[in-house]
């Protein structure tokens, strides 16, 4: 599982020219699956990411979570993130998971931040969406499960 955190003071999804999750400070994360994943990969995850201080303190240093400044999520999913770029111009995505297993994984990844108390929006896996973010800082952060759950 790969998760790429973006901080931001806003960010939206467009899907078909309508706005279908929007959100104000908080993170924009792209979510990809790849085989092999599970709950219990996507728990230590959501955990990791939660409890990222990348806020700013009073002092202006990265000291607060996402809690403490009572931030939002927007989920967006993205197969691409395992692309493999190794050979040739084309990438390759064999190493994502199969619609079968990333789609449960990706609303189980949404209600678990829900039931965190965490207000998230999302997009709609495989649709044709278009992301807006303001990042803040910029500040972005790259987690990946090959490294957090070792």
């Amino acid at each position: 599982m790969k998760l790429v955190v973006q901080r931001v003071k806003e960010s939206s999804v467009t899907i078909d020219g309508k706005i279908h999750g929007q959100i104000d400070k908080g993170f924009m994360v792209l979510v990809g699956f790849c085989e092999g994943d599970n709950e219990v990969i996507v728990d230590k995850m959501i955990e990791k990411m939660i409890h990222l201080r990348i806020f700013e303190d009073a002092a202006g240093k990265m000291n607060l979570s996402l809690n403490d400044v009572h931030g939002a999520i927007l989920s967006i999913s993205q197969f691409t993130l395992y692309a493999d770029c190794r050979k040739g111009r084309r990438p390759s995505f064999i190493d994502a998971a199969k619609p079968e297993i990333a789609i449960p994984l990706y609303n189980y990844f949404n209600q678990k931040i829900a039931d965190s108390g965490i207000h998230v929006e999302t997009g709609i896996f495989g649709a044709d969406m278009k992301v807006s973010l303001l990042n803040d800082g910029p500040v972005t952060i790259i987690l990946d499960s090959q490294d957090i759950c070792k």
